[in-house]
């Protein structure tokens, strides 16, 4: 098992360090993620597609954490719904993990790359027809 860099956010050290792991950021990215309106859903690599096969919801899908020596840097890949506004609902996307960052952890985060992957066409019934 490879030795994950812990992030140190505790100044005040007399009761002991407070150290969250990145999987921790990454899971927290995914959930604020998914609150935002326009998002259709994150992706995921082959390991995760497996896992959610198996019954096991992967909240991390689809966001990958890299801790720099600038800050932390996240990169979020998403499908979004068809007929949104793409920049508005990175923006949403952005403000929404960064608040939740900063309540959950008090870490502030450098950058929040949206790569938008994919558009969810909606098929309606009428095209079935």
């Amino acid at each position: 098992m490879s030795e994950q860099p812990l992030l140190n956010v505790s100044e005040d050290t007399s009761l002991g360090k407070v150290e969250i792991a990145p999987e921790v950021i990454e899971v927290i990215t995914g959930l604020a993620a998914t609150e935002v309106d326009g998002l259709y859903a994150m992706r995921g690599n082959f390991a995760s597609g497996v896992v959610e096969r198996f019954g096991k919801k992967s909240h991390s899908k689809g966001v990958k954490v890299e801790l720099t020596d600038n800050g932390i840097l996240i990169d979020l890949f998403v499908v979004l719904n068809f007929g949104v506004s793409i920049p508005q609902v990175a923006q949403q996307l952005q403000t929404s993990i960064r608040q939740t960052l900063k309540n959950m952890t008090a870490l502030v985060i450098d950058e929040i790359n949206v790569h938008v992957v994919g558009i969810q066409m909606d098929i309606t019934e009428d095209d079935s027809e």
